[in-house]
């Protein structure tokens, strides 16, 4: 495999570790917004939230009783839940840390990468869509001159299949 394939591998691993970051940040979020439900829903139920109930017995079936007391199981279940989801967060934040320290240094291959380039043009594409994460319409008008951002896509391919 020669020098230009194994630098533009360093490419295609930066652009799926970004994605990867980026997901993991969105489920930390979802993860961190559930556990605040959980965690509301456990205060409710400390400050004496009852569950108030009608069941029916005694003369045949016919006479009502209202039932009234803590949902005790719920509570547990609840407890247990927020114990499984702050480890859960936790083991999430630490594949972050690793994430973003991998993602630093695939940041500084693919930076040399874009200094090796010969071409100016495709230094400043690659740089804008890979490192500044513009679209490849912004791309286009970024590099000006009637780009279009078809032109700018598939020049851009044709760089990375030689």
């Amino acid at each position: 495999m020669d020098i230009m394939a194994i630098k533009k591998e360093v490419l295609i691993q930066y652009a799926d570790l970004l994605e990867e970051t980026k997901e993991t940040r969105i489920k930390i979020e979802k993860l961190e917004n559930t556990i605040k439900n959980i965690e509301a829903r456990i205060k409710q139920i400390e400050k004496g939230s009852t569950v108030i109930d009608k069941v029916y017995g005694g003369f045949g079936g016919t006479q009502g009783f209202k039932i009234e007391g803590v949902p005790t199981k719920e509570y547990e279940k609840k407890k247990s839940d927020l114990m499984i989801k702050k480890l859960l967060l936790n083991q999430r934040k630490s594949t972050l840390e690793i994430l973003e320290f991998d993602l630093l240094k695939k940041t500084n291959e693919v930076e040399e990468f874009i200094a090796s380039i010969d071409d100016s043009r495709m230094r400043r594409i690659i740089n804008l869509r890979l490192i500044e994460g513009l679209s490849w319409n912004k791309v286009a008008d970024r590099i000006g001159g009637n780009n279009t951002e078809d032109s700018i896509r598939m020049a851009f391919n044709r760089f990375m299949e030689k």
